[in-house]
């Protein structure tokens, strides 16, 4: 039988199977001969031992599509990260921030700005200006009102989708809005773990359709920039990348240099002020860094 890790616990792995529900698995010793891990979001075959009590052995981990690092998860197809257009105001430096850390770690991203009753028309405008170059997708809903929930549907469709955002933008009520089984199938998951006596604060994939997963994480107020080289920052802004050939100066760090494609591209208005005071940011960040 196959399924889908969807958390892991203390040696046990929960899998869960397209209309078959939640098994209780352990993996069998050869991953660990093998030094294989299975991880949340893993494709694995299992061997039914207890069918009634929902018991069973990982016996394969099937090819993952990718693996990353933070979050531990594998086959993540997108990540969908949630601020809120106002209350609290976004923080397009932390924003950012997870916009890199999936662009090193090559997972599309897709930019979801919630607590749109909440704004005007023009500020609407304003942050989807700071993104339009970005080649990033952006949706504005209101899980209060209901609306912009059919392009996210869409958007999570048929994927796995880690959905990410700091505290107190709304991702809960979203998340509720566009997938309403989502509450019991994390009550189906918890109340498994429970009886196993098991508690954690792992990521959890959450099955929202036969296909489709999302990947529950903790907000998060902070994320740091300090796994990457301040040379190859820039790189991790898409937007930067058909400006940098211009640059004069081989090395360029698009920070003081004249003559540089990038500022170029920011005078004319092809990147946003935004985007361009966060990569400054981030490189004096790394700069420092390195003295210390």
């Amino acid at each position: 039988m196959q399924g889908k890790i969807v958390k892991g616990i203390a040696g046990f792995y929960y899998v869960h199977v397209v209309g078959s529900g939640i098994y209780e698995c352990k993996a069998k010793g050869i991953f660990r001969k093998d030094k294989q891990k299975p991880l949340v979001g893993d494709n694995v075959q299992i061997d039914i031992i207890d069918q009634e009590e929902h018991i069973g052995n990982i016996t394969e981990i099937l090819p993952r599509q990718n693996a990353l690092i933070r979050p531990a998860v594998a086959n993540v197809d997108q990540a969908v990260v949630i601020f809120a257009a106002t209350k609290p105001k976004p923080n397009f430096n932390l924003l950012d921030r997870f916009l890199i850390m999936m662009e090193s770690q090559d997972v599309p991203a897709v930019v979801c700005f919630n607590k749109t009753d909440l704004t005007s028309e023009e500020e609407l405008q304003r942050l989807a200006d700071v993104y339009k170059n970005t080649g990033y997708q952006v949706i504005f809903t209101s899980a209060e009102e209901e609306s912009g929930l059919e392009p996210l549907r869409q958007v999570l469709a048929g994927k796995t989708s880690t959905v990410a955002g700091p505290s107190g933008v709304g991702k809960s009520s979203l998340i509720n809005r566009i997938a309403p089984n989502a509450n019991m199938e994390t009550g189906a998951i918890s109340e498994k773990i429970d009886r196993g006596k098991h508690t954690t604060r792992h990521s959890q994939l959450i099955p929202i359709g036969d296909d489709s997963y999302i990947m529950d994480t903790p907000g998060f107020s902070s994320l740091s920039v300090e796994f990457y080289e301040k040379e190859e920052l820039w790189e991790l802004f898409p937007e930067f990348r058909e400006h940098e050939p211009y640059c004069k100066f081989t090395g360029c760090s698009h920070v003081s240099e004249p003559n540089c494609g990038i500022k170029e591209a920011l005078a004319d208005g092809k990147i946003s002020q935004e985007r361009y005071e966060n990569y400054v940011s981030f490189y004096k960040e790394l700069k420092d860094k390195k003295k210390y």
